[in-house]
């Protein structure tokens, strides 16, 4: 009796936990159906008095161009930059696997760390020198470029890269296999699963950024979703019911690819986290 009682308590606890995180999102979809004066007058209102679709047509332009283009940079550099980031760093993390041993990889590894702690803000202006000596300024392929650096995804594969078999490396090269075919035809098809794991959680990261996109880029033809929704409020006031319409339009995609795929991006941070 005590132990359904206990886990009913738990149900009942959870159950306002969930319902609390939630609240958040559901406000942000009825307030974009909801009028200006509306929202002023009662803005905790669980369901809007009617469907008002006027805030969705007035961001299909926001600031000289159009809502589409803006999709279109989330999608293009996130894809993109994440790819690159999946590529180079499967590269260095199987290098590092290889030869741990070798100058410099310790160095390079304890250096990701530390980007990790660095609060991004920080980064402002070594980003903007850097790309503008490079010459990248207000290019795609510099926001490409920043984006694709994403430590995290580096240490998450060396970490799955040591539990594979050092045998079954050596048995292949005892049989005349380089070391690009070794890690095209038997590290690659074994790594699949971490290779998805890693490309949905760059892509979930890399879809939110903004600082880099607003630093580098010099157009609003480059902004994405989350630069447009932050260039919304102006010395001329908010447009409440346009910047929930808009914050849904971000964020809802993002959320349902995560509900989908959640156990396989936690699963990949647990095992980030496990020791080398």
């Amino acid at each position: 009796m005590k132990h359904r009682i206990a886990v009913g308590l738990g149900w009942i606890l959870m159950t306002g936990v969930t319902l609390l995180f939630l609240y958040p999102f559901w406000w942000m979809i009825v307030s974009s159906f909801r009028g200006q004066e509306a929202m002023l007058i009662d803005p905790t209102r669980l369901l809007p008095e009617a469907f008002n679709t006027r805030a969705y047509g007035d961001i299909a332009r926001l600031g000289g161009v159009d809502l589409w283009l803006y999709a279109f940079n989330s999608v293009f550099l996130t894809v993109t930059a994440t790819v690159l980031a999946v590529v180079v760093t499967a590269l260095g993390a199987y290098a590092l696997y290889r030869k741990p041993d070798l100058p410099g990889f310790r160095f390079i590894q304890f250096g990701f760390l530390m980007t990790m702690m660095y609060p991004a803000m920080l980064l402002v202006i070594p980003v903007y020198l850097v790309v503008f000596q490079l010459g990248l300024l207000g290019t795609y392929t510099g926001i490409i470029l920043f984006l694709s650096l994403m430590p995290i995804l580096f240490l998450m594969l060396v970490q799955f890269f040591r539990s594979i078999p050092k045998e079954l490396i050596e048995s292949a090269k005892m049989d005349g296999a380089s070391e690009m075919q070794v890690f095209r035809k038997i590290v690659l098809p074994i790594s699949k699963p971490i290779l998805a794991t890693v490309f949905l959680i760059g892509f979930l990261l890399n879809w939110k950024q903004w600082l880099p996109i607003l630093v580098i880029a010099t157009s609003p033809d480059q902004y994405t979703l989350p630069v447009a929704l932050l260039s919304m409020n102006t010395e001329l006031g908010i447009d409440f019911q346009a910047t929930m319409a808009l914050a849904a339009l971000t964020t809802v995609p993002i959320i349902v690819l995560f509900l989908f795929t959640q156990r396989r991006v936690i699963g990949g941070f647990v095992a980030g986290a496990v020791k080398g």
